[in-house]
């Protein structure tokens, strides 16, 4: 039978995304079985028989703010959660749709219900029984409310029934084939709701001590030094996971990351594990596999973003001059060691079917730099200063504080005074997206299979979600740009949806709330004695229930 028509919204597979809307025609049913059987079979993966048992050693930097992805949506934080809860569906390293917690789903024939049969043998990790009733609350509760690219991918959803305990029924105002993109774990994490109904998602104590239904189970969060789950046995899952305990080490220096790895005292690392400048050499050792499949889903993409609040970040021709000053293949090559390329825009050029080229473009010159600031009336003082900023690099490692640097660098010389302001992740995400307590900042987000996921959230109004990370931090808030986001949300012709796409890229360089600077290049490491490594297209964010000990 017919998949659903969620394929669509990944560029990278080679089926048109006109044929699979198509395919909506008529009802869609999975056929559990013999597919997830395959599928199965297929994921034991190099090193041949899995082998239960054992400690696998993690470690993550930074420190997460949370564990439950859901709402904490930090790397670092997906990195552990996804082992803890799973969604609806997994996705294989095709991008196609496998059963989770749900067993199979049909779709209506105009796509505007989409039921999905749960199984009936998943229980929380305090013994409640899993229900349609979880499925609800998480998705018009959470991922709609809390969730910074929920409200985008999930317009549409009017609502959630339960006609029983194992049935979801979801309705949508239209049909919206980007959903498909996002019923992983990784992206919509189902919560239990007898913990988290009446409270405020984002403050709930479980955040940190999280209840999934997933193959393992939450035991120690000792802060600042490792994070601890354990198997779970009674995961629906038979068989798996293979590990007896996951343990996720903090370690906050990148030479003791990439020294743990080589000693032995740990074997995995899901993000990029350790200082650019040690890939290569990396590379090279037997004892070591550097992975750089699996991030197709994420597709990072790095920008260095204005507060729009503050003057003199309002005047167009002052954004423009921070573009012309920094010199995006220098920062490629240099602080990134060539694992990234210059970005045209905000969606990554590897997703043909949604990229264009032809956006404005801001290339490396100084003189055109001082030129519009002295328009904007920025002239230079005695001192030769003409500005005073302060500016915050991603918390998310050495790496970006690097960049920082070299944006204080590159900008002081058009007269530009940078004061650096790093914090640890917590911290960063409370300055940026709940204080707004920043001129300017620089971070990477997931760009994700389809711009209505990871894309729009940067430049749509509604994205302005105080307290919310990864949201919309600029605060831009433009008629134009929201209008044709919204057009994107609801654009049922799939041309007419593309060329949308690409008015908003050409619309985000207009604009230019953000200087979009990198497509970056993301990687994992880890043991060559590690076996049944997941290289479906969430990378580092995949669960570990795969994993064994023993090559």
């Amino acid at each position: 039978m017919t998949l659903p028509p969620f394929a669509s919204t990944f560029a990278s597979l080679a089926v048109s995304r006109r044929s699979l809307l198509a395919g909506a025609g008529a009802s869609l049913l999975l056929p559990a079985t013999a597919r997830f059987a395959a599928a199965q079979e297929a994921k034991a993966g190099p090193g041949g028989t899995p082998k239960a048992g054992g400690t696998l050693v993690a470690v993550l930097d930074p420190e997460p703010e949370g564990l439950v992805a859901g709402i904490t949506i930090s790397a670092p934080a997906v990195a552990v959660s996804s082992s803890i809860f799973d969604g609806l569906v997994e996705y294989d390293e095709g991008f196609k749709l496998r059963p989770s917690l749900a067993r199979s789903w049909e779709v209506s024939p105009d796509g505007t219900v989409i039921t999905f049969r749960l199984r009936d043998d998943v229980t929380w990790h305090d013994g409640k029984p899993f229900t349609s009733a979880d499925v609800q609350y998480s998705l018009l509760e959470v991922t709609k409310k809390t969730h910074p690219r929920g409200n985008a991918v999930f317009a549409n959803l009017i609502a959630v029934e339960t006609p029983d305990a194992h049935t979801a029924v979801l309705r949508f105002s239209r049909a919206s084939p980007v959903v498909w993109a996002a019923f992983n774990g990784t992206e919509t994490q189902i919560l239990p709701r007898h913990l988290y109904e009446g409270t405020n998602p984002l403050t709930n104590p479980w955040n940190g001590k999280p209840v999934g239904t997933g193959a393992f189970v939450f035991k120690e969060w000792l802060k600042g030094e490792r994070i601890v789950l354990e198997r779970n046995p009674n995961y629906w899952d038979k068989g798996r996971p293979y590990l007896d305990r996951i343990v996720f080490r903090i370690i906050r220096d990148p030479a003791s990351r990439a020294a743990a790895l080589e000693t032995g005292e740990a074997q995995y690392i899901p993000l990029n594990p350790v200082p650019l400048a040690d890939v290569a050499r990396l590379k090279g050792s037997q004892d070591i596999k550097v992975e750089t499949r699996g991030f197709e889903g994420p597709a990072p993409m790095y920008f260095f973003d204005f507060n729009l609040r503050r003057e003199p970040f309002g005047d167009i021709r002052v954004r423009q001059a921070f573009a012309h000053a920094l010199n995006r293949q220098a920062l490629a090559d240099t602080v990134f060691y060539g694992l990234a390329k210059p970005a045209t825009g905000p969606v990554p050029s590897y997703q043909t079917q949604f990229y264009t080229p032809d956006v404005p473009q801001f290339e490396y010159s100084l003189a055109k730099a001082e030129a519009l600031l002295d328009a904007a009336g920025l002239t230079k003082g005695p001192d030769g200063v003409r500005l005073r900023i302060d500016h915050i690099p991603s918390a998310y490692g050495d790496d970006y504080r690097r960049a920082g640097e070299y944006f204080k660098q590159a900008l002081k010389r058009i007269g530009i005074e940078v004061t650096l302001r790093n914090y640890d992740l917590p911290t960063y995400v409370k300055v940026v997206f709940t204080d707004y307590d920043f001129d300017t900042h620089s971070a990477w987000y997931s760009a994700y299979p389809d711009p209505q996921i990871g894309v729009q959230r940067r430049y749509w109004s509604q994205a302005i979600k105080k307290g919310t990370p990864s949201s919309n931090a600029s605060g831009i808030a433009d008629p134009e740009i929201d209008a044709v986001i919204e057009k994107i949300q609801t654009e049922g012709d799939v041309e007419a949806r593309n060329a949308l796409i690409r008015e908003l890229q050409r619309l985000a360089q207009v604009k230019l709330p953000s200087v979009n600077l990198l497509e970056l290049t993301f990687f994992r490491a880890y043991s060559a004695e590690l076996s049944g490594i997941d290289l479906a297209p969430f990378g580092g964010y995949q669960s570990l229930k795969t994993v064994w000990l023993g090559a």
